[in-house]
């Protein structure tokens, strides 16, 4: 069942029936709705605009989902992302470009809820359901499918949370060390020592060479 039509998912996606109609949500002339930028979309959030909203929500579901499925696990991972865009709608006063682009924002809202998650429970579900990823980067990509990705994401879970969290960030959600510093309010060299511990661990937990390219 795709995310966006799950009953929890649509929940969300479905607040705008319960809104008033207004026009300030038409793209500009000339430009479709899947061509407007984050940032500009947000700016329109802020003022209200709820038809905004709902395109961020469908534009970005599927991404917080898949980044709680790995950080938590599947049990709850829907219900979170749930979480972050109504946090996303109370709180979009706080949101300033000048803070960082609105995907950067949005990591750090769910990278945020996801944490309060795992601290509140004593033991995390492993996702069975490989998520799509980037074979150029991943820690995947020297593995088969299956059992071997399996033992990869199971090692993933073993690690610490910071390690955890700058790795998942850095190949399943494809960002630059950079934006991981941001999102995760650490400097770049120190999201750097994340990486390679983290992958030293990985190693030494699946007795195997270097799973991914990065940083060294």
């Amino acid at each position: 069942m795709s995310v966006q039509s799950n009953p929890r998912v649509l929940k969300v996606l479905d607040m705008k029936s319960s809104w008033e109609t207004d026009s300030a949500g038409d793209a500009p002339v000339g430009v479709t709705a899947d061509e407007v930028p984050d940032d500009a979309l947000m700016i329109r959030v802020q003022q209200g605009d709820r038809d905004a909203f709902r395109q961020l929500v469908t534009r970005h579901i599927d991404r917080i989902v898949g980044l709680a499925r790995r950080v938590v696990g599947p049990a709850e991972a829907e219900d979170i992302a749930q979480d972050v865009f109504l946090k996303l709608w109370a709180r979009r006063d706080q949101w300033t470009p000048r803070g960082g682009t609105f995907r950067t924002w949005l990591y750090r809202v769910a990278l945020n809820r996801c944490i309060d998650e795992t601290r509140r429970r004593s033991t995390v579900a492993l996702d069975d359901t490989p998520e799509p990823i980037d074979p150029a980067r991943s820690p995947l990509d020297q593995c088969d499918a299956g059992e071997e990705a399996a033992r990869v994401r199971a090692a993933i879970h073993q690690l610490p949370e910071r390690q955890r969290i700058a790795i998942t960030l850095y190949y399943n959600e494809d960002l630059t060390a950079a934006h991981v510093a941001c999102i995760m309010d650490l400097k770049v060299n120190a999201v750097e020592s994340l990486l390679k511990r983290g992958r030293q661990k990985l190693r030494d937990l699946l007795g195997e060479t270097d799973p991914g390219g990065g940083p060294a």
